[in-house]
């Protein structure tokens, strides 16, 4: 009886011991997972072959134009959440702006691998950033992109950006990019694309 009371109570303490261990693994693989996810990924940056480098020097350099928000980067002001961003995901980096004075910090989260992909993209185009933000908040931080590399320094703001309702806004545009049969576009608005 005794036999039997004491392999009752091992089996019912291995089967503790073995919800307890299931649970410390639980949370340790997600501790690692949170871990992980916000590693720095580093990339070996390979320079061009001499013979890529000979051939880019012969042709014009084209003109990619890049659309900050949304395409670089996400971002929300304080007390505005994103539904694309998950809730306690830290920021890259925030940003204080006066803007009709009043302080506003914003909190930038940054494409994943924007980094690397600016640094290789510029060594094949000349980069132009384009944002209908306003200029203290879309010059800040294409700065912070940047990162006194010297690779985005052709910026252009809403003061510079027709809105599609006003009657001269093709011609703006137009005239904003002169160089449009060198320039490739990616843009996440479809009425851009038609005054293009």
């Amino acid at each position: 009886m005794m036999r039997t009371q004491c392999l009752l109570g091992l089996r019912t303490f291995v089967a503790f011991a073995a919800k307890l261990w299931s649970f410390f693994i639980y949370l340790l693989r997600r501790q690692i997972r949170t871990v992980i996810q916000y590693q720095t990924v580093r990339y070996d940056i390979l320079p061009l072959s001499p013979v890529s480098r000979n051939r880019l020097g012969q042709v014009k350099r084209k003109i990619l134009v890049l659309d900050l928000d949304e395409t670089l980067i996400h971002s929300h002001h304080d007390g505005v959440l994103r539904p694309t961003v998950r809730p306690g995901t830290p920021p890259d980096f925030i940003l204080k702006v006066v803007i009709d004075k009043h302080p506003v910090r914003f909190f930038v989260h940054k494409r994943p691998h924007v980094d690397f992909f600016l640094e290789v993209v510029s060594q094949w185009y000349e980069l132009v950033v384009f944002t209908a933000s306003m200029e203290i908040y879309g010059s800040a931080v294409a700065d912070k992109l940047d990162n006194s590399r010297s690779i985005l320094k052709r910026r252009y703001y809403r003061q510079t950006t027709p809105s599609p309702s006003s009657p001269g806004s093709v011609t703006q545009v137009t005239q904003l990019f002169s160089i449009c049969s060198r320039c490739w576009m990616p843009l996440g608005s479809p009425l851009m694309f038609v005054l293009c």
